[in-house]
């Protein structure tokens, strides 16, 4: 299976890596969390730019994205704005969505962008072509905040990403009931081991989902999710507890 280098980071090989959220609403928050990163056991920042008040405003993200490449150096930079479809915290339209994000991967502050795959193919393809054009990785995303689909339609999800040409495809779904999470964890098994062809990113949501954060390394999940300051989505834990837990279950596969 292939690795995807950013900076010096290599998702899919050895421990799972770390993607700490900056989740700040004014400008100072965001740098100010930023800063705080090289203290702490981070792999990538991910910035969740629907919290920003100005979000909406292309100029002021990349002006932003320009203080984060000088603040976090060569800690890799995913930039996000999740949208409210998917429970972020602002509505976009496809539109000005597809500009966005496209506009962030040309600005090459940035290593990847999350393009959430549902948005419609020929948008996400037309996305995914041209961050490719500038360097700049994909990771595809589909959040189910209400329910844990079936093994199958997971995998069915996971593969429709990587066929519409993403580098890391992702998904994070809800689950009503412990079962659910190992269907989750079974459709990722099956998925790392059968159908991708580099590393992908699983999880199940809240805290009964907490395990499925914790074993990628066991089931073939490549990247999680920890808070530093605030979590970004129900069921991340801290970010110094989970990088000891991911090396307690490494030294003892």
């Amino acid at each position: 299976m292939n690795v995807v280098e950013v900076r010096n980071i290599k998702i899919g090989e050895g421990i799972p890596k770390i993607c700490v959220p900056i989740v700040g609403i004014t400008k100072e928050d965001i740098i100010n969390e930023a800063s705080t990163f090289h203290h702490i056991p981070v792999d990538i920042a991910e910035w969740r730019a629907d919290w920003f008040e100005d979000g909406f405003d292309i100029q002021k993200v990349k002006d932003i994205l320009s203080d984060l490449r000088a603040v976090l150096e060569e800690i890799p930079l995913l930039f996000t704005f999740r949208t409210s479809r998917e429970g972020g915290e602002k509505s976009l339209e496809t539109e000005a969505y597809a500009k966005l994000n496209i506009a962030v991967a040309a600005s090459k502050l940035v290593d990847l962008i999350d393009v959430e795959v549902y948005t419609g193919d020929t948008i996400v393809k037309e996305i995914i072509e041209k961050a490719h054009t500038d360097g700049v990785k994909v990771v595809a995303s589909n959040h189910d905040f209400k329910q844990t689909p079936d093994k199958d339609e997971i995998v069915k999800r996971l593969c429709k990403m990587q066929k519409l040409g993403a580098d890391i495809p992702k998904i994070a779904v809800m689950p009503n009931s412990k079962k659910d999470i190992l269907t989750l964890l079974e459709a990722t098994t099956e998925m790392s081991e059968r159908y991708a062809n580099g590393p992908i990113v699983t999880m199940s949501m809240g805290s009964t989902g907490v395990i499925s954060r914790l074993s990628g390394e066991i089931f073939g999940s490549a990247l999680t999710f920890g808070a530093a300051r605030k979590a970004s989505a129900p069921g991340q834990i801290g970010v110094e507890d989970l990088h000891n837990a991911l090396n307690i279950m490494h030294k003892n596969i």
